[in-house]
């Protein structure tokens, strides 16, 4: 892709943890990472398990030059940094950015997750430039090209940053790991307001969500229904809704039905599967 398109990638879609086996091979069982490319730059929001599927795709392209934007540093959307290969690319340059959690900030947490005994490989091994941003909610981005990005609040446990990237009077909303709540829809519907595609939480079903699937009620964990999802969209005016953040425990036939269950209340509703890419300017499935 050149200079003049705005495109989205999935390279892991699942929550919690990652879910490998035949049951999740047709939407995938890597956890949060999703590409984006706008205007000439590359934005990896979250650096789950499906960073290293991205990394490994982009080592025949040489260093890389992106902007990674991490909603929150809980493991199934950090845990795949340690495996990326152009974050050991001495020529690659990374701009990495964070808010602070508990008085953490997010170079914190990534080094944390890399110390002996959790892992063999020291954060200082990193060869590629890193360089830290710690975001303030609503603090804009202007990169060059023109990409513009800001985040609001969602609702998490330790908090997350829900992100809206524009470009040429397009946008795209990453919205994962938020519970609905009346203060956090409002603050959802005003980030997605007319966005082409809304990402956002779709973790649980409703009867998952009040705990009728006999596993407990799931209020408080900080994760949506695909119906939530599909409301928030029809509010918000959004071109394409797309589930996201699939709960370990549903299996592609499970995703499946929750699909359907929300294109029948929005239309315009695909659940997110690894290697899936849509074109945000025109609004459809892209190669």
């Amino acid at each position: 892709m050149g200079d003049d398109g705005f495109e989205v990638t999935f390279w892991g879609v699942r929550g919690s943890t990652p879910t490998p086996g035949a049951a999740t091979a047709g939407f995938g069982g890597n956890t949060s990472c999703v590409e984006v490319r706008a205007g000439g730059q590359r934005l990896i929001l979250d650096g789950g398990t499906g960073l290293r599927e991205l990394g490994e795709a982009l080592r025949p392209t040489g260093p890389l030059d992106a902007h990674v934007l991490f909603s929150h540093v809980h493991w199934d959307h950090i845990q795949g940094l340690p495996f990326f290969a152009p974050a050991y690319e001495p020529s690659s340059k990374l701009v990495l950015h964070g808010g602070v959690r508990a008085g953490r900030t997010l170079e914190d947490a990534l080094r944390g997750q890399m110390r002996d005994p959790y892992f063999p490989v020291r954060f200082d091994e990193i060869a590629a430039s890193l360089r830290f941003h710690e975001l303030a909610e609503r603090e804009r981005l202007t990169l060059d090209g023109g990409v513009v990005v800001h985040g609001l609040e969602g609702h998490h446990p330790g908090g997350v940053f829900a992100w809206r990237i524009e470009w040429k009077g397009h946008a795209l909303v990453y919205a994962t790991d938020t519970e609905s709540t009346p203060a956090t829809d409002a603050v959802m519907v005003e980030l997605a307001r007319g966005a082409d595609v809304f990402i956002y939480d779709a973790q649980y079903t409703p009867e998952q969500l009040a705990g009728s699937d006999g596993r407990g009620a799931r209020h408080g964990w900080g994760h949506s229904t695909m119906m939530d999802g599909a409301r928030l969209s029809r509010e918000a005016g959004v071109g394409t809704f797309v589930l996201f953040h699939h709960d370990p425990f549903q299996d592609d036939d499970a995703v499946l039905a929750k699909e359907r269950r929300a294109q029948a209340s929005f239309e315009r509703s695909v659940a997110a599967r690894e290697g899936m890419t849509l074109d945000v300017l025109r609004g459809r499935e892209g190669a």
